[in-house]
């Protein structure tokens, strides 16, 4: 990218409310969210290149891509980080993964963020980070008590786009009264805002260095385990 303000196209299909962010840097000009229970290989182009008209822009004026990279679908996570590694491969432009996990985080508020996802299977994705978006617990997938056990006595403030899964899991802990502040489900134009740090620090990688970020293998690959 040629400065900070620079455009930056983002991509979040990690999960059904997928989304879509136009920014110039750090700054966004439009969140479009993509709802798509059958994935959204069949649709993203032609979302992006709407996006970008509406901008007046083509692909040719982007000037650097970010995607979510996980945890969240695999199919999903891998929708959009092929479509951001080819336009950026496609126009010579590089990669900025965000974890959807700071990307919550990132939508928080306060000095200890503690961004939480349902993995399913009876765990969730969770992480705290500071207000820099620097990790203070690493990201894990694990049963919501164990991750718990793992804050200590960290004054958290708990980041979810939804808390349903998680109320019950906190209520009666030390926990139960911290505060719990809800992100969008359009998750993209938190990545573009992550993506634009990692550009201005010359962080972004070329597209066959972007790899996802599952946490934990895939559902299948846990069953045939226990088969």
């Amino acid at each position: 990218m040629s400065g900070p303000r620079s455009v930056i196209l983002a991509i979040d299909t990690t999960s059904e409310f997928g989304s879509l962010a136009l920014a110039h840097g750090a700054e966004v000009d439009e969140i479009v969210p993509v709802r798509s229970r059958a994935g959204f290989a069949h649709l993203i182009f032609q979302e992006i290149i709407a996006l970008l008209d509406r901008h007046g822009l083509n692909l040719g004026d982007v000037g650097g891509y970010a995607a979510a990279s996980g945890p969240g679908s695999f199919t999903g996570v891998r929708v959009g980080l092929t479509a951001a590694k080819g336009l950026a491969e496609a126009h010579g432009k590089r990669v900025a993964p965000v974890s959807n996990l700071a990307a919550l985080a990132y939508s928080g508020e306060g000095e200890c963020r503690a961004p939480l996802i349902d993995a399913r299977r009876g765990e969730i994705y969770g992480a705290v980070y500071d207000a820099a978006l620097r990790p203070v617990v690493e990201e894990m997938a694990a049963p919501l008590p164990r991750f718990l056990e793992k804050l200590g006595n960290l004054p958290v403030t708990f980041v979810a786009s939804d808390f349903t899964p998680f109320r019950a899991g906190i209520s009666g802990t030390r926990f139960e009264t911290a505060r719990m502040v809800t992100a969008p489900r359009a998750l993209a134009g938190a990545v573009a805002a992550v993506a634009a740090r990692l550009f201005e620090e010359g962080r972004a990688l070329l597209p066959e260095q972007v790899d996802a970020n599952y946490i934990r293998r895939s559902d299948a690959e846990l069953l045939w385990k226990e088969t």
